[in-house]
C-alpha cells in the first residue's frame, strides 16, 4: 500500500493534505494564524499598490516640469538602448520596432536628418524641449 509518506501515519497525512487543499485549489490564504498575514495600510497611510488620483511625480529636476519629465520618459520608452547612438532614420525604425504610438514616431520624424543622437536627452533637446539644468 502506497501512503506517499513514510514519516507520518495515514491519519496525519490526511490532515496535512486537508490543510493545504484550500491553498492549492482556491488560490486564497487559509492560514489559521492571523499574525502571518500582512497588515493593510491605515486610513492615514498611503496605499503602495494604488497611486492617488491626480498623482504627479514630485521632485522634477531644475529646469523641467513634471509633465516634461513624463513626456521625455515616454519618448525614451520607445527608444531602445541598442538604437543609440543613431540617426533620425535609425531612431524612427527602432521606435516602430517597439510599436511606438504615431505621435512619438511623428516627433522623431521632425529630427534633423544630418545628425547622430547619443542619448534620449539629445533627442529631446533637438525636438526643441528643455533638459534639466546642471547643478554646480
Amino acid at each position: 500500500m502506497d501512503r506517499g509518506n513514510s514519516k507520518h501515519g495515514p491519519r496525519l497525512d490526511d490532515e496535512m493534505q486537508h490543510e493545504v487543499r484550500g491553498i492549492l485549489q482556491g488560490g486564497v490564504d487559509t492560514r489559521a494564524e492571523e499574525w502571518h498575514d500582512p497588515e493593510p495600510a491605515g486610513e492615514d497611510q498611503p496605499n503602495p499598490s494604488r497611486a492617488p488620483v491626480g498623482y504627479e511625480r514630485a521632485g522634477a529636476p531644475p529646469g523641467m516640469t513634471p509633465a516634461e519629465v513624463d513626456e521625455r520618459s515616454r519618448l525614451g520608452r520607445y527608444l531602445p538602448l541598442a538604437a543609440l547612438p543613431g540617426t533620425r532614420a535609425e531612431l524612427v525604425a527602432a521606435a516602430r520596432g517597439m510599436e511606438a504610438p504615431d505621435d512619438v514616431v511623428a516627433q522623431l520624424d521632425q529630427l534633423p536628418a544630418d545628425r547622430t543622437y547619443r542619448t534620449v536627452s539629445e533627442v529631446w533637446a533637438a525636438l526643441g524641449h528643455h533638459n534639466e539644468e546642471r547643478r554646480t
